[in-house]
């Protein structure tokens, strides 16, 4: 096999200019559009949350829309959005909350458990995400890594002090692929001193970050990918702990 130049890996040709084709300009401001926004992943709690609500804006996909409504939460108005799964639609709805108004942007959803010790449910902060998605290298030059705003960082964590919310800290492994985190790759991203694997966080770091947009996330314990055997957990039914994180991440918010 011929050993490839970088300069040829389309992945690595960074280009940093703000204007392309198809911009996210195109979803223009909305007066009065709240500049705090929570992009949940919990379809069943954001549906929960906004039943009666009529939206304000709506992100097109060819598999459907998804609705922007705007919620109060503690007299705050917050932009609320369930996002697809996966970084590059993700970020596709996250370019058009950050268009029509929103500079400072939370995300909560669950993630696999790459190092042992984690209960389900236990909620973590990235400070850091290893970038092994595709979505990333076209808003930030390839590195290893990318890390949250500090500022959006700081509101999670007083968000979780004042509520008194026992929780880690530390890196994310974003991949594109979950049928390919293998056993070697799973202990690699341990090595490296990963805690959990998810498929959005750091293509969400890196184009918050080129927008010039506050991004942090909240994660919390989901299935464990640790053993030879993968164990759901029953991550997915933790009702009480996804509109809990829902709750800390729209607390986190309005500190933005």
């Amino acid at each position: 096999m011929t050993r490839l130049d970088p300069a040829d890996v389309p992945l690595l040709e960074f280009d940093p200019a703000h204007e392309a084709v198809i911009n996210p300009s195109r979803h223009r401001p909305m007066l009065g559009f709240p500049e705090r926004a929570v992009m949940c992943w919990f379809g069943d709690v954001v549906r929960r949350r906004t039943d009666g609500l009529t939206p304000v804006a709506q992100v097109p996909f060819e598999h459907g829309d998804h609705d922007i409504f705007v919620i109060t939460h503690r007299g705050v108005e917050v932009a609320l959005t369930n996002p697809p799964v996966g970084a590059p639609a993700s970020v596709g709805s996250l370019e058009v909350l950050i268009a029509r108004g929103s500079t400072g942007i939370i995300g909560c959803g669950g993630a696999g458990i790459v190092r042992p010790g984690f209960d389900v449910g236990h909620v973590i902060v990235p400070t850091g995400a290893i970038r092994d998605e595709g979505t990333s290298y076209h808003y930030a030059p390839a590195d290893t890594a990318v890390v949250p705003h500090p500022r959006a960082v700081a509101a999670i964590d007083q968000a979780l002090s004042d509520g008194g919310v026992p929780h880690d800290r530390g890196l994310t492994w974003t991949t594109d692929a979950f049928f390919r985190e293998t056993h070697a790759k799973v202990a690699r991203r341990r090595e490296q001193g990963c805690i959990t694997v998810e498929m959005e966080a750091s293509a969400m770091f890196a184009c918050a970050a080129f927008r010039g947009a506050a991004y942090g996330q909240l994660l919390y314990a989901g299935d464990d990918v640790t053993a030879a055997e993968w164990d759901h957990r029953g991550w997915d039914e933790q009702h009480t702990v996804r509109e809990h994180l829902l709750d800390l991440a729209l607390d986190a918010a309005i500190r933005l």
